[in-house]
This record gives C-alpha cells, sequence and structure tokens, in this order.
C-alpha cells in the first residue's frame, strides 16, 4: 500500500508543471526539484517524477519542431509581399490583402495544432495528478522517456 504522503508528493510533482505560468521555465525547474528530494523515498514518487520530467521535456522538443515547422511559413508569406528595392518611404504605404497563399494555410493549421496540442498537455497533467492522488500509475501518451 502507498502512504498518503508520497501520493500527495507524486501528485505536487505533477502540479508543479502550472509553475511554469508563474516562473520560467517553472514546468521543469518544479518537477526535478521535487523528484530529486523525494526520489529515494518511495518507487511510487520515483515513477511519478520520471514520468513527469519527460513528458515536459517531450512536449518541449514537440513544441521546437512545431515551431520550426510553422514561423517560417508565416515569415516567407509576410516577406514574399514585400519590395526591398522599391522602397519609397512611407508616401506610398498600402496594404494589400490579396488572396491567401498555401504557406499561410499549412502555418495557421501548425498553430492550430500547437493550440490544441497545449489544451491537451493541460488535459493530461490534471489527469496524471488526480491518478496519482489515487495511488495509481499513470503514463503520459507520446513520450519520450529520457528517464528510465
Amino acid at each position: 500500500m502507498i502512504d498518503n504522503h508520497h501520493k500527495n508528493l507524486a501528485t505536487f510533482i505533477h502540479l508543479s508543471t502550472f509553475s511554469r505560468f508563474v516562473i520560467p521555465f517553472g514546468n521543469f525547474i518544479g518537477p526535478i526539484v521535487l523528484w530529486a528530494a523525494n526520489k529515494n523515498k518511495s518507487e511510487f514518487v520515483d515513477q511519478h517524477g520520471k514520468q513527469a520530467i519527460n513528458f515536459q521535456i517531450s512536449v518541449l522538443l514537440y513544441a521546437i519542431i512545431l515551431g520550426t515547422l510553422s514561423v517560417p511559413l508565416f515569415i516567407f508569406k509576410i516577406l514574399s509581399g514585400l519590395d526591398v528595392i522599391d522602397f519609397n518611404g512611407f508616401q506610398n504605404f498600402n496594404i494589400n490583402v490579396g488572396e491567401p497563399s498555401a504557406l499561410l494555410y499549412v502555418g495557421g493549421g501548425l498553430g492550430v495544432i500547437a493550440i490544441i496540442a497545449f489544451i491537451v498537455e493541460l488535459a493530461l497533467i490534471v489527469k496524471a495528478s488526480l491518478s496519482a492522488r489515487d495511488g495509481n500509475d499513470f503514463k503520459y501518451p507520446f513520450t519520450i522517456n529520457f528517464l528510465k
């Protein structure tokens, strides 16, 4: 049987990822500090700590990949309409909204995927913390196991 203290520690490890909304990189700092301080106390706490940290590293990696794909598409679309050689100051400045290109659709689609992934990430963190509170194991989907 798992002690209530260990259940609470595992729960707080998962919930500490929300500290990123207050502290930069809090989603890494909080779980790492709690896990490192308590990993030897219980196998349950150790397992949940590794899961939380692996999930946050995986989410960062996926966000970097999505950003690397989507941001250049928006930049290419914005820069494609600029005529750098024929710049006459701001006398004839106008914005011509024409037909959107495929780059804008692909970049926007990747942005929508990023927003949906963020919402799913928050839901998974809550689900993992509830699972830890109940004394059950939880494995995040699509997680790369950096810590084994």
